[in-house]
């Protein structure tokens, strides 16, 4: 029975006591009994109401409180899940650079390299552009691959037809810098996602590695060899590849992020166009997995959070989020 229903049995008891009375009073001393029992009945009518009342502002309270624990439920299955995906997200990345970090790493060990930077020669630059060229057409991941001596000086590139590179001065260059700076050839350089002149101006992450000495990793350094890498093709199909399972995939947001908060891939495509200030994402960025609410740009955003797991050697030390605004 509900509390209307209550009210309503409430209300036509009391309008009976309330005739009883007048027909005991009319009744004089005659009706002065039926008069008791008429009052009797307006005070239980009354207990009545009141304890409808309570019972119907207890049950409202426990109604509030399921409700509270659904929705915190709700949050941590969504959050737990947000995280899952944004963690595989990152561990995804970093298994498919680590093998990009081997490539740079194998090839400049390569005789064709050597002869090039060592001989110096038409001839033996001409060879060593092939053997690159014959390597872009088996790994279609990359845009190309180049060749620089010690001044950082392209001599040499896979793919010229489509990119004059050769001639070009790279020694002030992230990847060029790192590789050249690194102890031996068992290291490798690296320059994080940016827009690429070696890529005709598209996005791109560029691994290298000096060129030693008859391939030998302690040997001494005769130039450098990058290879560039074609960032939008992996990052692209990742983020918008999240299976979010959302009703309303504009609210949703799937990025990669780097320490700073450099967008460097995003769903919405906007990468290397925004950053996230860090503050925003406040504590998550502590932790290797997690979840929580915040405010991103002045809205609220329940944000599955993965720091970059790392794969064999490597990690890129990015953060994956994946960002469902409440």
């Amino acid at each position: 029975m509900t509390g209307s229903e209550i009210a309503q049995i409430n209300l036509q008891t009391r309008l009976l006591a309330f005739n009883a009375r007048i027909e005991a009073s009319r009744a004089g001393s005659v009706g002065q009994c039926f008069g008791v029992v008429a009052s009797e009945m307006v005070g239980l009518s009354d207990r009545t109401q009141k304890a409808a009342s309570g019972l119907q502002n207890e049950s409202l309270a426990l109604i509030r409180e399921l409700s509270g624990i659904c929705e915190n439920l709700a949050t941590e299955v969504r959050g737990s899940r947000l995280s899952d995906l944004a963690l595989g997200n990152i561990d995804l990345i970093d298994r498919n650079l680590y093998e990009r970090s081997c490539d740079c790493r194998w090839w400049a060990t390569d005789g064709a390299m050597v002869a090039a930077l060592t001989e110096g020669g038409e001839k033996a630059i001409a060879f060593a552009s092939e053997r690159m060229g014959v390597i872009l057409k088996a790994y279609t991941v990359y845009f190309d691959i180049v060749l620089a001596d010690r001044n950082g000086r392209i001599i040499a590139n896979g793919n010229p037809s489509d990119y004059t590179s050769v001639g070009k001065v790279v020694a002030d260059t992230a990847w060029f810098r790192t590789a050249w700076n690194s102890r031996n050839g068992d290291q490798f350089g690296f320059e994080t996602a940016h827009v690429s002149p070696l890529a005709g101006g598209k996005r791109a992450l560029v691994y290298s590695c000096k060129v030693c000495t008859e391939g030998h990793a302690d040997g001494v350094p005769l130039g450098v060899l990058g290879v560039v890498f074609r960032w939008d093709a992996l990052a692209d199909t990742i983020v918008r590849s999240t299976p979010v399972d959302d009703v309303a995939p504009e609210k949703t947001r799937v990025c990669i992020v780097s320490p700073e908060g450099l967008i460097l891939a995003d769903s919405r495509g906007r990468a290397l166009e925004e950053s996230l200030r860090v503050t925003e994402i406040g504590t998550l960025f502590k932790g290797k997995k997690g979840f929580g609410v915040v405010s991103i740009g002045g809205k609220s955003h329940l944000v599955g959070h993965g720091f970059s797991p790392g794969f064999e050697t490597y990690s890129t030390g990015w953060h994956s989020l994946v960002m469902r605004e409440i």
